[in-house]
């Protein structure tokens, strides 16, 4: 099942998309009682799943709104707490990264997290803001998401996919500058609109293996990125369980899950996205997001 939140920031609605239709769930349920958001849903769990698939089996064509007439919101637009991050999480990125620092080529021996403030999250198709008098090195980080479905704590790995409700694409956009300024990630990782995601949600009962994706960027049109998920250096299930050792993950809770290799601050010369470049992040069986720099 494929999950939007649709309409105005101020007047969100959760759609289920079925081709190139969505069905509105709170009209389509009338009177019957459906989670209202995306936060809702996902806690209410399988249950609540069921429900809207049989209600979708009996939505007429006619009840459902056509896709492009939409504005689709982040999935989640109000995460409840920061968006749980890994950095250096392909091998490629890791090695490309500190060549272009100058320094020793070490891969991770455990995830490197962060976390990106909540204000950062964007639409799948808003614009990106760029100050230059906050950040002149822009740049783009394509990244699989995975959203936790449930609340668990010291998970272990044979059960973690368990914990998982699906997946979205995440722009994990970085001021480097900021970056290296401040010594550490947040700062630069966190300004408003910096981590557009979405399209929707895919349900993990619709990919197999997320870590058989291909996972892209584009700049202008121009590929950047071009890997798949299957070079994570720590895949989904070691992700979850390490992350909630001592730490109770919480239904909705957003975790990317890093980016491959072409970041822009790697290359030769440094590539910085500027006011009017557009970015398109895609990840194999979910969708795509564009965003233009503003």
């Amino acid at each position: 099942m494929y999950f939007v939140t649709f309409g105005t920031p101020t007047k969100p609605r959760l759609g289920l998309v079925e081709g190139d239709a969505v069905i509105d769930l709170a009209k389509a349920a009338g009177d019957a009682r459906l989670p209202g958001d995306m936060l809702s849903l996902i806690e209410a769990g399988p249950a609540a799943l069921k429900k809207i698939a049989r209600l979708a089996a009996k939505t007429p064509r006619a009840a459902r709104k056509p896709l492009s007439s939409l504005r689709l919101l982040a999935p989640i637009p109000h995460p409840r707490r920061n968006v749980f991050c890994l950095g250096l999480n392909y091998a490629e990125h890791a090695k490309e990264s500190a060549e272009a620092r100058g320094r020793e080529v070490k891969l991770p021996q455990h995830p490197v997290f962060f976390t990106k403030a909540t204000g950062a999250v964007n639409g799948p198709f808003d614009d990106i803001p760029c100050d230059p008098q906050v950040t002149q090195q822009l740049d783009w980080e394509v990244e699989l998401g995975v959203i936790i479905g449930k609340a668990g704590k010291n998970i272990p790995r044979e059960k973690a996919m368990e914990y998982v409700f699906g997946y979205t694409v995440v722009n994990d956009v970085s001021a480097r500058d900021l970056q290296w300024n401040h010594q550490q990630f947040f700062k630069g990782k966190s300004l408003d609109g910096a981590c557009p995601m979405g399209p929707w949600i895919v349900t993990a009962d619709e990919i197999d293996n997320p870590h058989a994706l291909a996972i892209r960027c584009r700049v202008n049109g121009v590929t950047k990125q071009d890997s798949t998920t299957a070079n994570m250096i720590f895949t989904v299930p070691a992700i979850v369980e390490i992350l909630s050792r001592g730490l109770t993950l919480q239904p909705g809770d957003v975790i990317a899950t890093g980016t491959p290799s072409g970041v822009g601050f790697a290359r030769t010369p440094p590539e910085f996205l500027q006011p009017g470049d557009v970015v398109e992040c895609e990840v194999e069986k979910i969708g795509v997001i564009r965003n233009r720099i503003a």
